[in-house]
């Protein structure tokens, strides 16, 4: 009877401790299923170090190109942005490349309109943001962050006529993770 309760108290000291511990025994927790943010590429500021929000010049073209490549290629499926709906590859080739036609008065007499045509096209150099999805999770007892990439959107910059900045475009999202886009989707 004496042996009985050493080894029945050792299994439930046993039972308590992996109780304690995280389902997976590596003590992370789920910081939050989703978190979106921006992060810049291409440092507009001379005088700021280079490393400072800003990949080196032909490793950024690379990421922005490979990036590209794959989604006008269509080997990588990309969402819309807004309704997460798929965009075939000539859609994205489309949006890259723009055809308007505009009226214009002419400046001098006889001040008739005239058919201009302006063409709109996003070099991959236009890119300098790239808006990220990520799963975060955390070591509690190291503080150590783990990040899963979710999606990727790449982000062109808007401007004025005087070439002031106006904002950031998203063109399209391209998730790694197979619950988007549904998880994302408008109801």
């Amino acid at each position: 009877m004496y042996k009985i309760v050493p080894v029945f108290l050792m299994f439930t000291l046993i039972l308590l401790l992996a109780a304690c511990i995280n389902g997976d025994g590596s003590g992370k927790n789920l910081v939050t299923k989703r978190i979106q943010y921006d992060v810049s590429i291409r440092n507009a500021e001379p005088d700021m170090d280079w490393w400072v929000q800003n990949i080196e010049g032909s490793s950024r073209e690379k990421l922005v190109k490979d990036i590209m490549q794959q989604v006008t290629s269509g080997k990588v499926k990309a969402y819309n942005f807004l309704n997460m709906n798929p965009f075939t590859a000539d859609e994205i080739k489309s949006m890259m490349k723009r055809t308007d036609t505009i009226s214009v008065e002419r400046s001098t007499p006889p001040y008739d309109l005239v058919d201009t045509v302006l063409v709109t096209e996003i070099r991959l150099s236009d890119i300098t943001r790239l808006r990220f999805l990520e799963e975060w999770s955390m070591d509690e007892k190291t503080l150590a962050f783990t990040k899963k990439v979710a999606g990727i959107c790449p982000l062109v910059e808007r401007r004025t006529d005087s070439g002031e900045l106006r904002g950031y475009k998203p063109l399209f999202w391209v998730f790694f993770d197979d619950k988007y886009p549904a998880e994302l989707q408008l109801k």
